[in-house]
């Protein structure tokens, strides 16, 4: 008896692990330029790095989910280091105006793409899900130098916001932080308290 319950419990524990982990990501292997750049073993330099941001284009039923998830990419940049010329209150324009947009702002790069889902699920539990599709290019020649679409739902006590903060800041930085990055970014997290 003691044995079944053992097993039963890591059987459960084990769904409850894997149930919670819903994120599907594709992206680039190359990430986003960096804001930190090592020049020695002593000394981190950062970087002036630009970004126009626009609004993403929405193709969901729900109004404002691109202005809405723009504004949660755009958040998460600006707390990474990264300075922002912001477009999100603009209609999506096409990409190529967007191109011109980011010149004339003098932003080495812009960021372009679309929401394809921003809903609460129809049942019991009403959990959120967000479906994304980002693109950042270099402006001076139009050229892709990152892109990554995403989805991702949460249990329903969440709500769609936090969904697609975790969702796009996994998609913009899992994995593609430097070493040196994530140990800057934990003292500097340990400093402030």
């Amino acid at each position: 008896m003691l044995k079944v319950l053992k097993y039963s419990a890591l059987f459960i524990t084990f769904f409850l692990v894997v149930g919670c982990s819903t994120a599907s990501i594709v992206t680039t292997k190359k990430g986003l330029p960096p804001v930190y750049v090592d020049v020695n073993d002593s000394y981190i330099q950062k970087r002036d790095v630009t970004i126009s941001v626009f609004r993403l284009r929405n193709y969901t039923d729900t109004p404002r989910a691109g202005m809405r998830a723009s504004n949660i990419v755009e958040g998460i940049l600006l707390t990474k280091g990264y300075k922002i010329k912001s477009h999100i209150t603009e209609k999506a324009p096409s990409l190529k105006k967007a191109r011109k947009i980011a010149k004339a702002d003098g932003s080495k790069y812009f960021l372009y793409g679309g929401v394809s889902e921003w809903r609460y699920k129809t049942g019991i539990d009403g959990e959120p899900a967000v479906s994304l599709q980002l693109t950042l290019y270099k402006t001076k020649k139009g050229k892709v130098v990152w892109s990554a679409t995403g989805s991702d739902s949460d249990w329903g006590n969440a709500s769609i916001g936090t969904t697609a903060q975790d969702l796009i800041d996994e998609m913009i930085f899992e994995g593609k932080a430097s070493k040196k990055e994530k140990v800057k970014e934990t003292n500097s997290t340990k400093s402030e308290n």
